[in-house]
């Protein structure tokens, strides 16, 4: 699952006054170990590794996840079970929108929103029309409500599923209803909504919660095929199906400055465990404690810290210290639109 998404994305350049409040900011967090440093910070001595100092710069990018440490969480088409039953072609036509989807298409989506300021209803509207989504061989009638939760990548997503789906030939319109806690009990009704764009292993986790308690054996893992077998299972039991799921993922991942990753020719977490020793890593002040960030970091990539800087899960302040150079690497989501495209 992923940390909590705070929604809020940040523009590549950073004016004078951003940079001096974040810089504030990160004096505070203090040195490893002290209150504000967060804790969690690991030594490297004896390592044969140099330390890599950060490399300030506006554009970031993601290291490849290349050992699978963290959930899948690919968009994938949630329905409400009954308002398809006879109805063959609205699921394939919510298809066509995962087949036409990959991750950096997603960050140009975001960026378009986030950063450029358009409105999701225009750039869903621009990419079903430039993705060839709006004559569609499949057709179909009836009303059809789409959810979206309160961020601007699933009001984006969900008007690209009611486009496609009043390009059918559908009476489809979008409704946002706040959060996970809110919308999924009014898709398994489907009585207010029929579908939602939803994320493979964040779904399949909360669904498993809910049906077999807090403590339940999680289903959700690196392999998509086995967690969306789970997932299909699960919504079994509250009355949902979902379509293919997307290439594109919006997932926990770590980044990097472009100009840091072409120092040291980066383009995987293995490739950095290898190259560099003494990082500074940013993220939320939980990141020390989760074993998808800095505990999995370690185990998994063998990847040594000299300090972690409390910040926050994947927003404006830890892209900040990476574009400034405090941190070296930082916790981030797969599909922000300041990042820059892999492609």
């Amino acid at each position: 699952m992923k940390f909590p998404r705070t929604h809020v994305s940040l523009p590549r350049a950073l004016g004078a006054a951003a940079a001096v409040v974040s810089l504030a900011f990160l004096t505070a967090c203090g040195e490893p170990g002290s209150a504000g440093g967060g804790g969690g910070s690991s030594e490297t001595g004896g390592s044969s590794l140099a330390a890599c100092e950060a490399v300030p710069g506006d554009e970031l990018v993601v290291l490849e996840d290349d050992k699978q440490l963290q959930t899948v969480d690919n968009i994938i088409p949630a329905v409400n079970a009954a308002a398809v039953e006879g109805d063959d072609n609205l699921v394939p036509l919510l298809d066509t929108v995962s087949a036409a989807l990959d991750t950096d298409t997603l960050i140009g989506l975001n960026k378009a929103v986030d950063v450029d300021r358009r409105t999701s209803k225009e750039v869903a509207e621009e990419f079903v029309a430039d993705a060839g989504l709006d004559n569609p061989e499949q057709s179909g009638s009836g009303k059809v409500v789409v959810g979206a939760a309160d961020f601007a990548e699933s009001a984006t997503l969900g008007t690209i599923y009611a486009t496609v789906l009043n390009a059918a030939g559908y009476d489809a319109e979008v409704t946002t209803i706040g959060n996970r806690e809110a919308y999924l009990p009014a898709l398994e009704d489907g009585k207010q909504v029929q579908v939602i764009p939803e994320y493979v292993g964040t779904l399949t986790e909360f669904i498993n919660k809910d049906v077999n308690g807090a403590d339940a054996e999680p289903v959700a893992s690196s392999d998509l095929d086995a967690t969306v077998e789970g997932l299909t299972g699960l919504g079994e039991e509250v009355g949902l199906v979902f379509g293919t799921p997307s290439p594109a993922q919006d997932q926990n991942a770590f980044a990097v400055t472009k100009a840091f990753a072409d120092e040291h020719s980066l383009t995987t977490l293995s490739e950095l465990a290898e190259a560099c020793g003494g990082l500074v890593l940013g993220g939320p002040p939980e990141c020390t404690e989760r074993p998808f960030c800095q505990p999995g970091l370690e185990e998994t990539y063998g990847l040594e810290f000299a300090e972690f800087r409390s910040l926050d899960a994947g927003g404006p302040l830890t892209k900040s210290a990476l574009q400034q150079g405090e941190v070296t690497l930082g916790l981030v989501f797969s599909s922000d639109g300041s990042l820059t495209p892999t492609s």
